[in-house]
């Protein structure tokens, strides 16, 4: 996964969006490792906020840059949390 110095950082929508996915991502992790009522609902939440953010994305972006590899990382981790719910569910 990338990190960015923040001096390559314009905290434009994209960026906003690309940390919000990042920090699905990590809630996502911490429901596959840990699943639990309270995991999977952070992550939920968390999937709320970041499909808002990455709604915003295309109005900050610099003719799209950015936006498709956002969307693209947003979907993977849908598919993630379903996972989790999946297993949750069979238990």
């Amino acid at each position: 996964m990338k990190h960015y110095e923040s001096s390559q950082r314009t905290n434009s929508t994209v960026d906003q969006a690309q940390d919000a996915v990042t920090r699905l991502h990590n809630s996502v992790s911490q429901a596959l490792s840990h699943p639990s009522e309270q995991t999977i609902t952070q992550a939920e939440n968390s999937l709320e906020h970041a499909e808002e953010a990455v709604r915003h994305a295309p109005e900050g972006s610099v003719e799209g840059h950015g936006v498709d590899l956002t969307l693209e990382r947003l979907e993977a981790e849908k598919s993630r949390l379903a996972e989790v719910e999946n297993l949750k569910e069979k238990q």
